[in-house]
């Protein structure tokens, strides 16, 4: 098992260095094949998303489905892979930050139903109560 860090991603999402990104194909292909296992952490996938957001302005719909086909490769070990699949969708749809889109679909996946917060975002979330303490 080896980790896979945000940069190999990123080299493969915006192609900015083509071998680079052509040796990241190779080792996907691996990976989706299984036969090489891999893991990454979930503070990658937010630097990840946050980078094309941010630095290379890549949309949100064209985020999500770039990083849908990562989430789902044979090989690759991540926690919360459901709550990430159901936060890209939010994320796609809303005016939320990936940030409050994961963590609203982290509550909906343990039902919980109301949050203390003063972000206003989370109004927007069906089935989301916000609490102001």
């Amino acid at each position: 098992m080896r980790f896979i860090d945000t940069n190999l991603f990123l080299r493969y999402f915006t192609r900015d260095d083509e071998e680079k990104a052509d040796d990241v194909l190779k080792l996907l292909k691996k990976v989706e094949r299984n036969e090489e296992k891999v893991t990454t952490s979930p503070l990658v996938i937010f630097e990840l998303v946050f980078t094309l957001e941010s630095y290379y302005k890549v949309p949100r719909k064209e985020i999500k489905k770039l990083l849908q086909p990562l989430l789902n490769l044979r090989g690759l070990r991540l926690d919360f892979r459901d709550v990430f699949e159901s936060a890209l969708e939010l994320y796609s749809q809303e005016k939320l930050s990936f940030a409050d889109a994961f963590n609203a679909c982290f509550m909906q996946k343990r039902e919980i139903k109301e949050i203390y917060s003063f972000d206003e975002d989370f109004d927007q979330v069906e089935g989301i109560d916000r609490v102001v303490p």
